[in-house]
């Protein structure tokens, strides 16, 4: 049941190559007046715990391309506004309009702290004055796009089983109002042309491909007349895409899968076996995929390093009603999710591979009575302490399938 650093001048973001155009100026200043007029709801961050891992090495100078560096990637889960969440971020502005910049202020610093960040805008937005509904066809207020912005976001994936909730209508409603508000977006197109130009970001002097896919679209037909309107989750075609993107020059490809089974914490058998074909792909003996993030299952699942890549089979709901799963009982889980965070390094040679030197998950929670995300280190380091067992059970299903052997340790 889906119930659903200040940024550095290098940075360019681009959907279709003659488009690419330089955002650093303002969405630094958008992220600095965020967190300044925000301060009151963003979660309160206490001493710097312990460090984990190994430190980020500097960039070769032995082979690697002039001006590249380390940079960080970070990935969230599902936004999937519930009417209670509409509903408070209608009260968040007033009752004129909605404002969705509150709820997302807890983790706007790791957000936008990151040189690159992801998220998964699971719905589709109504027209601008409504009517939006919750679950089950969801049309979501449209000034999520610029709450996303302000917090930090770069690019969405927005290939789900609710894409065509509203038809092709909605996926055009929702896509221009992320190009209005300077967010990219992969795995649903408004045109045939847009649906094979692979979406190109940037950041340590790298060119990042974001690609996406879902498993489907809750039993609603893709239009005969515009197959190309959502990305359905295919090993061939994401294969082949992943390629394309290569030839179109990316150096890292990016995969977001909307997959996996709700409610279950293990990665299902479609997960494992698609994971393991994904990243074991080459191409003139360079791994086809680089990066695989997951969203559905509502719940946080393991990370797990496959063929030497990285895998988040889920990373939980980052936004979100109160939950009940398919015993139709409220659960809690289903406001659980984590932030992903990689640093890549440069290839010691040009033409090499891009290295994840550092692996970090960052426990979140969804506070239904507050509808604020919560940055559960930072509150848990300012005292409150009742959530230890939320980043606890968090925890335990991330390593569930032994990541922390592979390096990856909790950030914050």
């Amino acid at each position: 049941m889906a119930l659903t650093r200040p940024r550095t001048p290098s940075r360019v973001s681009s959907r279709v190559p003659s488009r690419i155009a330089c955002r650093v100026p303002r969405r630094t200043a958008v992220a600095t007046a965020l967190l300044c007029a925000l301060a009151t709801a963003a979660a309160c961050s206490g001493p710097e715990p312990p460090p984990g891992g190994a430190p980020v090495p500097p960039a070769s100078a032995g082979g690697a391309s002039p001006g590249t560096r380390p940079f960080t990637l970070a990935a969230t889960g599902d936004v999937l506004p519930h009417e209670s969440v509409i509903r408070q971020a209608q009260a968040d502005a007033g009752g004129d309009g909605y404002d969705f910049r509150p709820m997302l202020a807890g983790v706007a610093p790791v957000i936008s702290g990151a040189d690159l960040a992801i998220c998964h805008m699971e719905t589709v937005y109504g027209k601008d004055g409504g009517p939006f509904t919750g679950y089950p066809s969801f049309t979501s207020p449209p000034q999520i796009a610029a709450a996303l912005a302000a917090t930090g976001y770069d690019s969405c994936s927005t290939a789900s089983n609710h894409t065509l909730d509203a038809g092709p209508d909605g996926i055009r409603r929702t896509l221009d109002h992320l190009d209005k508000a300077g967010v990219k977006h992969a795995g649903s197109a408004r045109t045939a042309r847009e649906a094979v130009t692979p979406t190109l970001l940037e950041a340590g002097g790298a060119k990042v491909a974001h690609l996406a896919y879902t498993y489907g679209t809750n039993g609603i037909p893709v239009p005969a007349d515009r197959p190309w309107s959502v990305n359905l989750i295919d090993e061939s075609r994401v294969l082949s895409d992943a390629r394309a993107a290569r030839e179109a020059g990316a150096d890292i490809v990016v995969v977001s899968l909307h997959w996996g089974t709700e409610w279950q914490t293990a990665p299902d058998r479609q997960q494992l076996t698609l994971g393991r074909s994904l990243t074991a792909a080459t191409t003139d003996g360079r791994r086809d995929i680089d990066l695989i993030i997951g969203t559905h299952a509502h719940v946080p699942q393991a990370y797990e390093k496959v063929n030497g890549t990285w895998v988040v089979y889920g990373m939980g709901d980052q936004i979100a009603g109160i939950m009940v799963n398919h015993s139709r009982a409220y659960d809690p889980r289903g406001n659980e999710g984590t932030i992903a965070r990689f640093t890549f390094s440069p290839p010691p040679a040009s033409g090499g591979r891009w290295q994840v030197t550092r692996a970090e998950y960052l426990p979140q929670w969804y506070n239904t009575g507050s509808n604020r995300v919560v940055d559960l280190n930072a509150a848990i380091e300012a005292g409150d302490t009742a959530l230890t067992s939320v980043r606890d059970r968090i925890s335990r299903a991330v390593l569930s399938r032994g990541a922390a052997a592979d390096g990856l340790v909790m950030g914050r």
